[in-house]
């Protein structure tokens, strides 16, 4: 049976490189793109390889930049035959607490056109792909109540790109039903810093009062989500929405601060 291959999209660090991982683990081939981070998706790389055998390249590229997109696309297809699973988890984030019109025209470009526009330049591409193997399993990133089209305080060009994919997922999961492609979004918590690269395991220990499960989230709480979601049985779900926070209020949480 053919091995699939699944593109990671910001996979060198944070909840992508856990989704590698966990995506590894199942035997797929992999594609890990990176922006800046070329030593940790090397070294990531030849993590899988030396721990699971896992083939594994790595392809430089900004999502925002069609140009560099449609380049990622050619060079994963110079070496495996197609794209089975594509997992947009690149996204460009501003840390900065300030309100719409302190954004820069630049700014608002680039957190739509890496957030929104970016699935649209993967998917042109590699959706005729899935199409012609009647198979697909493409995968978004959002964020807590997306789905309900919420404000964000001080986040609102992050939110607006976000609420933007969470209707281009369920309209692809629509329109490719009939090939065989599912498209599903998973809305992490606030999973911060170092646990985005941790273990559910590591977390156990680490009390957190402010998350309804006492725990901190990990990055591994996510890829497990995104792991079962690529399986052959899990066709059922598309056009499916799933917030996985450990019961916190997100954007509560963004309010009182």
């Amino acid at each position: 049976m053919k091995k699939k291959t699944a593109l990671i999209t910001g996979g060198a660090s944070g909840i992508g490189k856990q989704t590698a991982i966990k995506l590894a683990e199942k035997g797929y081939q992999l594609v890990i793109n990176y922006r800046n981070s070329e030593a940790e998706a090397v070294f990531l790389a030849k993590h899988l390889h030396d721990c699971y055998g896992t083939k594994t390249i790595i392809v430089q590229g900004d999502v925002a930049n069609q140009d560099d997109c449609l380049r990622m696309v050619n060079e994963t297809l110079s070496v495996f035959s197609t794209v089975d699973i594509l997992v947009h988890n690149a996204g460009p984030y501003i840390h900065e607490r300030k309100k719409l019109t302190d954004y820069s025209f630049e700014e608002w470009n680039y957190l739509i056109q890496g957030n929104l526009s970016a699935v649209f330049y993967l998917s042109k591409h590699i959706i005729p792909l899935m199409r012609k193997q009647k198979w697909g399993r493409i995968i978004t990133i959002g964020f807590d109540r997306v789905e309900t089209s919420p404000g964000w305080i001080y986040r609102s060009v992050f939110a607006a790109a976000k609420t933007g994919l969470a209707s281009l997922t369920r309209t692809i999961a629509l329109e490719e039903a009939e090939h065989g492609i599912t498209a599903n979004m998973v809305s992490p918590g606030d999973i911060i810093n170092e646990w985005k690269e941790s273990n559910i395991e590591d977390s156990v220990e680490a009390v957190n009062g402010n998350v309804p499960i006492r725990r901190p989230g990990t990055g591994e709480d996510i890829s497990r989500v995104i792991s079962f979601l690529t399986d052959e049985k899990s066709d059922f779900i598309t056009g499916s929405i799933i917030p996985v926070t450990g019961g916190i209020d997100v954007l509560g949480k963004a309010l009182k601060s």
